[in-house]
């Protein structure tokens, strides 16, 4: 027989539920107290060894004026300016009468990041983020394009071009508080080249390295196996990594492998906590390095980037002022320019930077292990003269662009004046699709091959972008006259990262970034196809790798610039790539940010060392 529950009952039930919510409660303020109890420590403890250093640092500084050493030291120079050459720049923007340190940077990512991670990380826009947290021996001066010392005081080169030495500034630390040595840099190299660490790109771009090694704390020395002609890139180039932080990650390297946030470095901002970022964070957020070893410290005190992935969406958002930089589409810059509201808030700049991208379709020559349509010259060929580039810069990119011919820039020495951009021919297309086997057989306007299949093909692009969805559908229509299907796949950037890595798809269109010199080998050369390297379209020839090899190890550059133009002769023979066009940066800023220039390697906007501000009298947030 069941029991009602009486009056005496519900008090003895609902005060023992009042007991077990306070004793809830309490074990939550507990937890919250002992995990701000413990960043209070580490804090206590980053300060106490602050402190030491300070100390140590200013026992050092000491002797050396005793001494009368110089403070700080440049390569090949009697300089002995407080402010090194590389901080010049930076030096100068705080000498404005407006200077003023201080608010933040708010940008926008139109896609959201997958990873930060270094090596890990796929896409241009975690290496924007990697660029002001880890820091290089070397930069180039962005007006004479001159290398200069940023993490090393002064190099040198042996007769031999093998061997390079470079010195180490005294005081560098990382953002932690950790010194900075030598060591760091060796194990950077190191930690690279484990096979277990997901880093095949890194692995092809260093495998000229023979060795790194730290001969005293301040002094390391890279070994070349044999001549490279871009070896003091290469080796002022590497993003140095502290050893403390990343050597665990050496016998756990699938934790490494698998983390989407673990990035800690020397540079003037940092991540709140370097170990556990994530994309479900919507965005990034940098703080100012407070232990930043360099002698300007930088201007802001964040830099935020927010995930608006809708164009639209974007421009509204910048129209509020809620974020500080807008790149714009062409349709979209031709009426902003005379939109005087939006003029009286933000400059616009229109350039096309020596070191811009192109876009490209990728053709994939093999997938699932079998060859594709694509792996036959002829029909690559057929793509490229059936697709009208001239109408595309013309029609959706309002000629702010220019077709491109090769990897490499029209104006650089690399490319051969001899070739030009194929035009668009209906008739050609058709008849090398016709010697390649495609015909309409069954009267349908459809090509088939010689066992009745149609001439039908996906194309993966990023659903995000408007210009490139329209360009689809252009592309879509053009090849249709020859009898060609094109399946439009619209795919969010994560999941175009992971048919990159595992080659399944029929074509993507995409975009590399260029350098000064561009160096062919990790986009094409065959042992890149392999090990997740970026020659994602399982393109192979022979003759073009050993074109490359010779570049590579062709020193001197009049003797190199004829080996690169052989190899664009291959490429451009080949078409592994449709390369599509090189579009101009059509930008809007705040007016609120100072001191913007073009340089020669375009608009110093994310320049480090920082060079831009905002005055005080402009500034929008507060710590």
């Amino acid at each position: 027989m069941q029991r009602r529950l009486n009056g005496r009952d519900i008090l003895y039930f609902g005060g023992l539920g009042a007991v077990l919510l306070a004793v809830v409660l309490t074990m939550y303020m507990i937890d919250r107290q002992w995990e701000k109890m413990g960043r209070m420590e580490q804090l206590m403890r980053e300060q106490a060894s602050d402190l030491r250093d300070i100390g140590v640092q200013v026992r050092n500084l000491d002797a050396r004026i005793e001494q009368g050493v110089s403070l700080t030291g440049t390569a090949g120079s009697e300089q002995t300016d407080v402010v090194p050459p590389a901080f010049q720049r930076a030096y100068q923007a705080t000498q404005q009468p407006d200077y003023s340190s201080g608010d933040w940077m708010v940008q926008a990512f139109g896609v959201n990041l997958k990873s930060l991670t270094p090596f890990i990380s796929q896409d241009i826009y975690a290496s924007q983020v990697q660029s002001y947290i880890l820091e290089t021996l070397l930069i180039r001066n962005p007006d004479t394009l001159e290398w200069e010392g940023l993490l090393a005081s002064d190099w040198t080169v042996s007769e031999d071009g093998l061997t390079f030495v470079f010195k180490l500034r005294e005081g560098l630390q990382f953002s932690d508080g950790v010194p900075l040595t030598a060591e760091d840099v060796a194990f950077t190299f190191k930690f690279i080249m484990t096979e277990a660490i997901q880093a095949p790109r890194e692995r092809a771009y260093y495998a000229k390295i023979e060795s790194v090694e730290a001969l005293d704390p301040l002094t390391v020395k890279f070994q070349f196996a044999e001549p490279y002609f871009n070896a003091l890139s290469l080796a002022g180039g590497m993003e140095v990594m502290p050893k403390h932080f990343y050597e665990p990650y050496l016998d756990q390297p699938n934790t490494f492998n698998q983390s989407k946030g673990l990035l800690l470095g020397s540079g003037p901002y940092r991540l709140e906590d370097p170990r556990n970022w994530s994309p479900d964070k919507g965005g990034v957020e940098l703080r100012r390095n407070p232990r930043y070893w360099g002698p300007i410290q930088p201007p802001y005190e964040r830099l935020i980037w927010r995930v608006i992935e809708n164009d639209s969406a974007r421009l509204t958002t910048f129209r509020n002022g809620e974020i500080d930089t807008y790149s714009s589409r062409p349709r979209e810059y031709k009426q902003l320019v005379d939109d005087e509201g939006l003029s009286k808030k933000a400059e616009h700049w229109e350039y096309m930077s020596p070191v811009a991208g192109y876009s490209y379709i990728g053709w994939n020559q093999l997938r699932n292990d079998k060859p594709t349509r694509f792996s036959e010259r002829k029909v690559r060929q057929a793509m490229t003269y059936l697709i009208d580039r001239q109408r595309i810069v013309d029609e959706i990119y309002l000629g702010y662009a220019e077709v491109a011919i090769s990897p490499f820039n029209a104006s650089s020495k690399q490319h051969d004046p001899a070739l030009s951009a194929r035009d668009y021919s209906l008739s050609k297309g058709i008849e090398l699709l016709k010697q390649a086997g495609y015909e309409d057989r069954d009267g349908d306007g459809i090509l088939e091959d010689s066992s009745g299949t149609p001439f039908e093909f996906g194309l993966v692009y990023f659903q995000g972008n408007e210009d490139t969805a329209r360009m689809v559908l252009f592309l879509k229509d053009m090849l249709a006259r020859a009898g060609v299907l094109l399946q439009p796949k619209p795919t969010e950037w994560s999941v175009m990262l992971d048919l990159m890595k595992k080659r399944d798809f029929d074509a993507i269109t995409l975009g590399w970034s260029s350098g000064l010199e561009t160096d062919l080998y990790q986009m094409f050369h065959t042992s890149q196809i392999e090990g997740g390297g970026n020659n994602f379209i399982n393109y192979s020839n022979p003759k073009l790798d050993g074109l490359v090899e010779k570049a590579r190890a062709t020193v001197d550059e009049a003797a190199r610039m004829p080996l690169w133009q052989k190899a664009e002769d291959q490429l451009f023979n080949d078409q592994p790539y449709t390369f599509l066009k090189r579009s101009k940066s059509l930008v809007f800023i705040d007016r609120r940010i100072h001191n913007l220039v073009n340089t020669k390697v375009g608009l110093n906007l994310g320049a480090v060392p920082m060079e831009n501000y905002v005055p005080a009298n402009e500034q929008r947030y507060s710590q």
